[in-house]
């Protein structure tokens, strides 16, 4: 159970206000850990090296069980995302309709640069089983892909 210490024995002065300000809104919640991670995650869009230390240092922790815990979820990120995040279904009805070319495509299109600033992540089901192939871009579903129309929605995502 993660017990939480004050704000004046947990945060040195410096603490990045952000994260010193989570830190404060979970003082003395039993089981603050994945919150924490949670809120610190949201508000910067990953979690940062720097802020193990004093996540752990908060919660009287070791940093390794902190980073333990960010490694542990595949949820957690410990770099700053890309612009922008893709997300190809790789569950069997997607695969059965081109699912892995089109995972195959994408990455070969991010690693040569073509997509400009993309994370790739395979996903296993985003619910569109009868209009396989499927994708998820910054959180929008997309049915029915075939690798020109990936190329389109890239491009277009990284225009907005």
């Amino acid at each position: 159970m993660d017990t939480f210490r004050s704000d004046a024995e947990a945060a040195p002065h410096d603490v990045d206000p952000l994260v010193r300000d989570i830190l404060a809104r979970h003082a003395g919640r039993p089981g603050a850990l994945l919150p924490i991670l949670h809120d610190v995650q949201d508000a910067l869009g990953w979690i940062p090296e720097q802020a193990v230390p004093q996540i752990a240092a908060a919660l009287q922790r070791s940093r390794a069980e902190v980073h333990g815990v960010i490694s542990f979820y595949g949820h957690f990120r410990t770099a700053a995302p890309a612009r922008t995040h893709l997300e190809v279904c790789r569950a069997e009805s997607c695969q059965a309709c081109g699912g892995n070319a089109l995972y195959e495509h994408a990455r070969a299109r991010i690693a040569a640069g073509g997509a400009g600033e993309v994370s790739l992540a395979p996903v296993y089901c985003l619910g569109l089983c009868a209009q396989s192939p499927a994708v998820m871009i910054d959180g929008r579903p997309h049915a029915r892909v075939t690798p020109e129309k990936l190329d389109a929605l890239l491009a277009s995502a990284q225009e907005a």
